[in-house]
């Protein structure tokens, strides 16, 4: 600890004791130290509930069907899906190595409007493996 001493012997000393001041400072450091909380770094996540008749239809790593019934009911691997639904599953397999194929297969009676939709959704997803099914039935044999 430094100390000062005055100008001549006998004189007054002329500067402020800081220890006492440091020391102070240094309790009020720790007692704020000791008094924050700790952090908590939980994230609250609600986890889907595994009930078996909300489960989704599995991708097919290898190959996957989408058919249009004739009352235009879209169905994703036999399951009936949305147009919504149909574009995040077709992200999905994009997504994949090596993509799977996608077979595409409306059925003759179905609407022109609603096929269209659907080749609308295939083509804005970007799949590069598609392939038409059941082509033949829309063969005219004179």
């Amino acid at each position: 600890m430094a100390m000062s001493s005055g100008g001549k012997e006998g004189d007054p000393m002329m500067d402020i004791n800081t220890t006492p001041l440091i020391d102070v400072m240094l309790v009020l450091l720790i007692m704020f130290i000791i008094t924050i909380p700790p952090q908590t770094h939980a994230v609250k996540v609600d986890l889907p509930i595994n009930d078996p008749s909300q489960r989704q239809p599995i991708i097919d790593p290898v190959k996957n069907k989408v058919v249009i019934d004739p009352a235009g009911v879209v169905q994703w691997n036999g399951s009936p899906v949305d147009l919504v639904t149909l574009q995040q599953y077709l992200e999905t397999t994009k997504t994949m190595n090596p993509e799977p194929e996608l077979h595409f297969q409306p059925d003759p009676a179905a609407r022109y409007e609603k096929v269209d939709t659907v080749l609308a959704v295939i083509k804005r997803s970007g799949i590069s493996k598609l392939g038409f099914i059941g082509n033949e039935q829309y063969r005219n044999d004179f």
